[in-house]
């Protein structure tokens, strides 16, 4: 579904990615880990056109994606919850649901407002808040509402859980593991290692810029020194 291959990215003439590449098949949780400063956000950010790389390819739906614009690559169904969540503060919940939706979808099950308020109940008593009236979790719950309402063939979540309560964390993780049951393809960027390896298919951890290693669950979780390594604080 997505091929991201050998690609290196800048900011201005420092370079942070240095032949990155990881892949995401149809259905898969994939997870990009590594320490704060690695180029995980750098990659979405590549992923998305938001800084596009200066060489190398990325491909989505077997379409080379890494040249096009933003909004074409968000039209192709690449849906992000960009980390620090960025929703809407003057607009309502229901506002920012509706403010990306793709209500012209071909989808048989499309993500409508009521789906994603099933999916998040806390949003349906919060639909008539403006966004800065939020809590932390909350807020994330309507970037991944808002994220679903683009209809996205693959959804990219940027530190998922960063700076939410236990609670809302072990919230996040369920939705997760639901989206994955229906068969949504996600990539997924977050430092909990236990919850990441009990729903994800396949995991690369990126170390200065460029993948080190990749495997599976049992793989990561089996190898405690590549943990400490290379995710130890």
């Amino acid at each position: 579904m997505l091929k991201v291959d050998s690609i290196e990215t800048y900011y201005g003439q420092s370079q942070i990615l240095f032949g990155m590449s990881l892949l995401v098949e149809a259905g898969q949780v994939v997870t990009l880990m590594g320490r704060n400063g690695m180029g995980k956000t750098t990659t979405i950010r590549s992923i998305m056109g938001l800084t596009p790389a200066r060489s190398g390819t990325i491909t989505f739906m077997g379409d080379d994606i890494h040249a096009q614009a933003s909004y074409r690559i968000a039209k192709a169904g690449i849906g992000l919850v960009p980390e620090g969540r960025q929703i809407f503060p003057n607009l309502s919940v229901r506002e920012n649901l509706l403010a990306a939706a793709d209500l012209k979808t071909q989808s048989d099950n499309p993500w409508t407002l009521d789906r994603a308020v099933e999916l998040f109940p806390r949003l349906a008593e919060r639909f008539g808040s403006m966004g800065d009236q939020l809590s932390g979790g909350e807020q994330q719950m309507l970037a991944i509402g808002r994220a679903l309402m683009t209809n996205p063939k693959l959804l990219i979540l940027d530190e998922a859980t960063e700076g939410l309560a236990p609670l809302i964390r072990a919230e996040i993780w369920q939705c997760l593991a639901n989206l994955k049951k229906e068969g949504q393809s996600i990539l997924v960027i977050d430092k909990n290692i236990d919850a990441l390896a009990n729903i994800a298919d396949h995991h690369f951890i990126i170390e200065k810029g460029k993948i080190v290693w990749d495997g599976t669950s049992p793989e990561l979780l089996a190898d405690e020194d590549l943990q400490h390594r290379y995710l130890g604080v």
